[in-house]
């Protein structure tokens, strides 16, 4: 039972939660394009990497304080998840862009060449995924939705 009294693991599961729900009324407000599915998806705003390491990070810091070892190693780890999800993570997506325009224009090429339309689906290639990682704008305001998050949680563990 323990368990569900671990704020800062709960704050973490929140910032993820709340931040992958979130991404779909922001995209409708910003595109007009209704996307329930990057509530499943990685990237886009708010970065959900960013909310649960920095909701862990800050709640670890409200409970262990924040010259602990415990905030230390969290802190670390944040910065290392956030780096990561907007630098490796986003570079991944733009090339995943540019691999998919080469790959349309290859099929273009072969369609011209040979009767591709005749194909099964199963034999065609499937798109790689350009939405991987995250602008550094989208990991900031992620980042300030976990601590966000964290602290109106804390209430409910105190």
């Amino acid at each position: 039972m323990e368990l569900f009294l671990n704020f800062p693991l709960w704050a973490a599961f929140s910032g993820i939660i709340l931040a992958q729900a979130i991404k779909v009324p922001i995209t409708l407000i910003a595109t007009k394009e209704f996307k329930p599915s990057l509530a499943f998806s990685t990237g886009g705003m708010p970065s959900s990497h960013s909310a649960a390491v920095t909701a862990l990070s800050t709640a670890i810091g409200i409970t262990e304080g924040v010259a602990s070892s415990m905030f230390a190693i969290s802190c670390i780890f944040s910065v290392i998840i956030m780096f990561d999800a907007s630098g490796v993570r986003r570079h991944a997506g733009e090339q995943a862009v540019v691999l998919n325009k080469l790959h349309k224009d290859f099929l273009y090429f072969v369609e011209e060449a040979k009767d591709w339309n005749k194909k099964e689906e199963y034999e065609k290639r499937e798109e790689l995924k350009e939405l991987l990682g995250h602008q550094p704008i989208e990991v900031f305001f992620g980042g300030i939705f976990g601590i966000i998050i964290a602290f109106l949680l804390y209430p409910l563990f105190s």
